[in-house]
């Protein structure tokens, strides 16, 4: 007969199960029925593309540690947040490994949910490793997608009209208004015009490119400055040259402008969109789309970060296996598989020069210089309140309900009351 392997998670479910019958004694019974405890992990990661590359990791990690027993629980996004701080605010061992937006860090790091992780961060893309440290600097946390926003353009459409390649927004205005009279069936710029985080994603490289500030060093809110209402001017001027209802657009509405052929430029795209614009079967403008970090203004590009991360909670039972995956999947090697197999970023500098991907993704010595130029959203615990705020105002300027100054201070003056609450 077969010893059956039970790792931490179902002892501890057992050990539940029977504290109120037998205590002790009846986790003792199973263990002399044959019950051992296996080296196991329990991970709770994204659906989607980014929870089948950690399932393709966890299948290559246990060629390397075959008595390791992964339990991966994939979740969408608002469930994965509201696990893990139901989880993590009371303690539970319920996970070993977790994937976390960046966003939420500055939560779980100031509330001291994490373990410092011993994975080696050198040949990280500075800007990744520098979100990967908590306020006393200390490590709390890997990234494990590097994610980042690009700007992309129509190099043919581009030098039809004599244009030359954006370097700052006002390039951008300018041309989306020459390509749109040459041709009015094609929009001269694309962007996500919904509420929440596809408006605000595709507005704050142009914010933070004039030197706009969301919170500044007092901590209240500074939306309405002269830079940030210039930026809002701006923002709203491109609507003039984007598709009809562009107030309505997100993510497959933007790919499907550029992939058709009906837009000249996009202001925000992210690696997951980008390699179908480079699909025969699916676009129409294959090789003729130029992707790369944002243009600057007044301040250099400053495209926003999106990335994911990976982190071991302070309560992990088996957090020495965990760091060990954790190293694992920051490997170059693994980097560059999950790279190849499903598209996800990597987040060290060495491969964005690497033969096979540069083969495979043209543009990663551009994605390189965009994620270096990285900028990151707020580390603050209310980023989520902040975003919706601050989407919901965008928005109301777009569709013409309010004026940009007017958008811009009523966004502080909320926001500033959701940075009051603790």
């Amino acid at each position: 007969m077969k010893t059956k392997l039970i790792g931490h998670a179902v002892l501890r479910a057992a050990h539940r199960k029977t504290a109120g019958i037998a205590g002790v004694a009846g986790l003792a019974a199973l263990l002399l029925a044959g019950v051992v405890q296996a080296d196991e992990l329990v991970i709770a990661g994204r659906d989607g593309v980014y929870g089948d590359a950690l399932a393709y990791a966890i299948d290559a990690y246990k060629k390397v540690s075959p008595d390791t027993e992964v339990e991966l629980l994939k979740l969408p996004y608002g469930s994965l947040y509201e696990k893990l701080v139901v989880s993590l605010r009371g303690g539970a061992d319920a996970y070993d490994v977790i994937v976390a937006d960046d966003t939420w860090m500055p939560e779980f790091t100031a509330n001291g949910w994490l373990k410092p992780v011993t994975a080696d961060l050198s040949g990280v893309i500075p800007s990744l490793a520098a979100l990967s440290k908590g306020k006393d600097g200390q490590v709390v946390a890997l990234p494990f997608a590097g994610n980042v926003e690009m700007f992309a353009y129509r190099t043919d459409l581009f030098q039809a009209a004599g244009l030359e390649a954006p370097k700052s927004w006002s390039d951008v205005l300018k041309a989306a208004e020459v390509l749109k009279a040459k041709d009015p069936n094609v929009a001269g710029v694309v962007f996500r015009g919904t509420k929440g985080n596809p408006i605000v994603t595709g507005f704050l490289p142009i914010f933070w490119a004039h030197g706009g500030e969301i919170i500044d060093g007092s901590g209240k809110a500074a939306l309405a400055s002269p830079a940030g209402v210039k930026a809002l001017q701006q923002f709203l001027a491109l609507k003039a040259y984007a598709p009809t209802g562009v107030e309505t657009y997100n993510a497959t509405e933007v790919r499907d402008a550029l992939q058709q052929g009906r837009a000249a430029m996009a202001i925000e795209v992210w690696p997951a969109w980008v390699p179908s614009l480079d699909d025969a079967e699916k676009s129409k403008v294959v090789g003729k789309v130029a992707i790369g970090p944002a243009p600057g203004e007044t301040k250099g590009p400053a495209p926003m970060l999106g990335i994911w991360q990976v982190a071991v909670p302070s309560g992990a039972p088996n957090a020495e296996g965990a760091q060990k995956f954790l190293a694992f999947l920051n490997g170059a090697d693994m980097q560059k598989e999950l790279a190849l197999r499903f598209g996800l970023p990597p987040t060290l500098t060495a491969l964005y020069a690497d033969k096979d991907l540069v083969a495979k993704y043209r543009w990663y010595p551009d994605q390189l210089k965009a994620l270096e130029a990285g900028v990151s959203r707020p580390r603050i615990k209310q980023w989520p309140q902040v975003e919706s705020i601050l989407g919901d105002h965008l928005q109301l300027a777009l569709v013409g309900q309010m004026a940009p100054e007017e958008a811009l201070q009523k966004a502080s003056a909320d926001i500033d009351k959701a940075l009051a609450k603790k």
